[in-house]
């Protein structure tokens, strides 16, 4: 086997072993719906024909801290190979959503910020599912399909996962 069909196999084959984490595997096309944290509409469709890792996360977990920091630094890395991340906070309280983007707003520089969206804000709409374990990640490949789910912290493979889903 020459090695460039070693490392397609390997990669996809990881990438198969990671889909089992999904809870939604009847999803054909994911769709998300709802309003930024600055105001502004947002859906998934803004998003066509690229890579997408939709992070879902609450202010207060210190794994979805770590995760989203890993993120972001991806996210400035792959923007201009079509690759969006979207947050997406789980908290119940908005405030707390808008204290922890202030604070992101002042720490971080524009091209570093991600869109993010408050799942329990009026019209928001989603078909992810229930989420139950923060961070929860979905990688959706341009045509909105899923690559694969990770519940809990993204693990070394999955960045290797994600890294072949841009293409």
């Amino acid at each position: 086997m020459k090695r460039r069909d070693f490392l397609t196999s390997s990669i996809a084959g990881g990438i198969s072993l990671a889909i089992p984490f999904s809870t939604n595997a009847a999803v054909s096309s994911y769709m998300l719906e709802g309003t930024d944290v600055y105001g502004k509409k947002l859906s998934l469709e803004d998003y066509a024909g690229r890579t997408l890792l939709v992070s879902f996360f609450t202010v207060d977990c210190d794994v979805c801290s770590h995760d989203l920091k890993l993120m972001r630094e991806f996210y400035v890395g792959n923007a201009n190979k079509k690759f969006t991340l979207i947050g997406v906070n789980l908290d119940q309280n908005k405030k707390e959503l808008d204290e922890y983007n202030e604070i992101t707003t002042q720490a971080y520089p524009k091209n570093q910020r991600f869109p993010t969206v408050w799942r329990n804000a009026a019209g928001h709409q989603d078909n992810f599912g229930k989420i139950s374990t923060t961070p929860t990640h979905f990688v959706l490949d341009a045509k909105r399909h899923l690559v694969f789910k990770r519940e809990g912290a993204f693990k070394p493979d999955d960045w290797d996962n994600l890294w072949a889903a841009l293409g």
